[in-house]
């Protein structure tokens, strides 16, 4: 360190006179200030405080940088604002009488002082470049919520607030996965900037919801753009998901004096009102004309909420039926067969449903058995109602995921208000959940994107720089999703499957520590070679097990489950440990199919690609090994829309990858030894190189 920066406190309190000369405030800050600990004060009668508090601040600021030139003993300088005023602030380390300081030099700043003309726009230019970053939303472009809370909630010109909110996104990331979602949500807000001006505003709210703010417009005009906007977002398609269908549910309010943190309280509640009938606005101009837009009375719009009543007597349905069906729409169904085929024509359109136990056709318990299997409980809460009250039938129905058991007789009150309860409980829970996940997804993008990051670098180490590790994340997920919901043999939870999805990736990330020369041999490898070859499994392996500080970590267990046993077969033929059929991690099994199926249908310095009909009927007749039999049926029962996204995302972007897995093993395995293909034979190509025959 420079001997500028040591000194005794006389030359310290010396050297601060001279500057007070230059600078508007001078100050002594020692370490106490930085860590919030109370000061002794070792500074003598040097005047110690709390830096914050000068800047009339709470606590320290984010950005403190007086903080920071202590830490990295440094000078260090930066612009603040305090008041209306600017100053110019400079935070220097110094040691004085052995002991660390900061010397910070404050200097008020008039506009002709704070930059010359020449440079003005350059620097007004630069600093609204931070302010865009700021407060942009980082998937869709918009402004974020930030933006909201900062600079638009306390507005009060007059203004037309609308609400948007996608309906059913829950289920396009569930269906087709957070890909899918993102997609939605990108196309959702194309669809909305083609509907409006420059000058209006649109943010995105939350997870699923957006905030527009629409000024200089008359009620009529804003009611028309709204229902605009509702038609241009229904008929936008989703890229490379053309069986995904849009639509959105939007309240309006004009402002009138209000602030718009006010107003977007009330369009809120008129979004949620539009929610019950999906694809719909509602505004207070409804409330005026007390007709729905297509005509329908307002009282339909007024109800918030679909309930299904399943009971096989119609006695006991109208009982209920005239309990709620003043503030509620009500669905009937005698038996548990049509409970379930109005649950496929409505969904989530149902918001709670009232079951009965003792049915013909189909009881209560078997309706609930079908429900948890289509996922159906995880947002429609069942209330039972019936007449059985043992111990053993109710606790059977709580197992089986009932929000409520009411026995008949029951009282009116109490059946409304504890369907009512329930209903509003959900309704927080999935707010609650959209906002978590929301959370949860911005701060897994940085971990996604090391370990595409690290994937990558393994990759292009083959000498290849294609997407082969996006497309074995991409079939992995779409096979785990279909395998939870053909069984629930493994129990897979969606954070489950998001972590096999992603650890995926690293599949092959043992071929790091194989020689370049055998890794990009153009040739046949030798046994000699193949064998080292076959060994990145266990390297790969190690090298996760070998980050003791992430050990239980759940990514480095599914990766360290993925990385080794990828190459076994469930007929015990795989290797490096020979497992046998249940013997094999289902993420790795997952994994090893969706590898077999991106290696047949990618061009190869050795081979042609496979048609996706070809690669599907190669795998199904085990030509490819074998795999388990469940995994099979997954990939039979998506290979329609697997087409789909080949044919879209795969194909325009595909190159040949060196040195991959084909049907589950190395292109040296195939090159080397027929077996590993079981059934398919090896016949040497003109050009010395080796293919799989029909």
């Amino acid at each position: 360190m420079s001997s500028d920066y040591i000194m005794i406190m006389q030359q310290a309190q010396t050297e601060m006179e001279l500057y007070k000369k230059v600078f508007t405030v001078v100050r002594l800050l020692d370490k106490r200030e930085f860590r919030l600990e109370e000061s002794d004060n070792p500074g003598g009668d040097m005047e110690l405080c709390h830096c914050y508090d000068f800047w009339k601040k709470e606590k320290p600021c984010t950005n403190c940088i007086a903080a920071r030139a202590f830490e990295e003993k440094s000078v260090r300088t930066k612009l603040e604002y305090l008041d209306s005023d600017i100053y110019q602030v400079t935070a220097r380390y110094v040691e004085i009488d052995g002991q660390p300081y900061v010397m910070e030099l404050l200097r008020k700043m008039d506009e002709e002082f704070l930059v010359d003309l020449e440079n003005r726009d350059r620097l007004m230019e630069k600093l609204s470049g931070y302010n865009e970053k700021l407060y942009q939303d980082a998937l869709t472009g918009v402004y974020n919520r930030r933006y909201y809370e900062d600079r638009i909630k306390k507005m009060t010109a007059s203004v037309g607030v609308a609400m948007i909110d996608m309906d059913d996104f829950k289920i396009y990331n569930d269906t087709y996965g957070h890909n899918a979602g993102d997609l939605a949500l990108i196309t959702t807000v194309e669809a909305i900037r083609r509907c409006i001006r420059k000058n209006d505003t649109l943010i995105r709210y939350g997870g699923d919801e957006f905030l527009l703010v629409l000024q200089g417009i008359s009620e009529t005009m804003f009611r028309e753009k709204l229902k605009q906007i509702r038609t241009e977002i229904y008929n936008a398609n989703v890229p490379t998901y053309s069986r995904l269908q849009l639509s959105a549910s939007i309240g309006g309010v004009m402002s009138a004096g209000r602030t718009v943190e006010e107003t977007v309280m009330e369009a809120d509640k008129f979004m949620y009102l539009a929610k019950n009938r999906k694809n719909t606005v509602v505004t207070e101009k409804d409330f005026v004309n007390e007709e729905g837009e297509d005509g329908t009375a307002l009282e339909a719009l007024k109800v918030k909420q679909q309930i299904l009543i399943v009971d096989d007597s119609e006695m006991n349905r109208e009982i209920l039926t005239e309990m709620l069906q003043d503030d509620f729409r009500i669905l009937e169904a005698e038996n548990g067969e049509e409970a379930l085929k109005m649950l496929k024509q409505y969904d989530t359109g149902i918001s709670l449903m009232l079951l009965d136990i003792v049915m013909p056709v189909m009881n209560g318990f078997e309706v609930l058995a079908a429900m948890a299997r289509e996922h159906w409980m995880d947002d429609i809460p069942v209330i039972m109602i019936s007449s059985e009250g043992s111990e053993e039938y109710i606790r059977r129905a709580y197992e089986m995921g009932i929000a409520d058991y009411i026995r008949r007789p029951f009282d009116a009150k109490t059946v409304y208000q504890r369907v009512f309860n329930t209903i509003k409980l959900y309704a927080k829970q999935r707010r609650l959940i959209s906002l978590v996940a929301d959370q949860i997804y911005e701060k897994e993008k940085n971990n996604r994107m090391m370990v595409g990051i690290l994937s990558q670098i393994v990759e292009f180490r083959n000498g290849e720089s294609g997407p082969h590790v996006l497309h074995i994340q991409t079939l992995t997920r779409l096979l785990l999703e279909r395998l939870v919901q053909k069984t629930g043999q493994y129990g897979l939870s969606w954070s489950e499957q998001y972590m096999i999805s992603m650890a995926s990736a690293l599949h092959d990330i043992g071929k790091i520590g194989i020689d370049e020369k055998i890794l990009n041999k153009p040739g046949k490898l030798t046994k000699e070679e193949f064998d080292i070859m076959k060994t990145h499994t266990l390297i790969g392996a190690t090298m996760l097990e070998n980050l003791k500080m992430y050990q239980g970590e759940i990514l480095l267990e599914v990766a360290y489950q993925i990385c080794r046993w990828h190459h076994e077969r469930y007929d015990g033929k795989g290797y490096p440990d020979g497992l046998v059929g249940e013997e094999i991690p289902i993420s790795a099994q997952v994994v090893s199919l969706a590898d077999a199926y991106d290696a047949l249908i990618s061009d190869r310095v050795y081979k042609k690609a496979y048609s996706h009909e070809q690669a599907v009927k190669m795998i199904l007749n085990g030509e490819c090994g074998a795999f388990n039999p469940v995994l099979l049926e997954c990939l039979t029962d998506i290979q329609e829309h697997l087409k789909e996204v080949v044919n879209s995302d795969f194909v325009d972007n595909f190159d040949a990858e060196d040195n991959i897995e084909l049907a589950g093993s190395h292109r040296s395995e195939t090159e080397n030894i027929s077996v590993c293909v079981g059934g398919g034979q090896i016949a040497k190509a003109l050009d010395g190189r080796y293919l799989i025959s029909k």
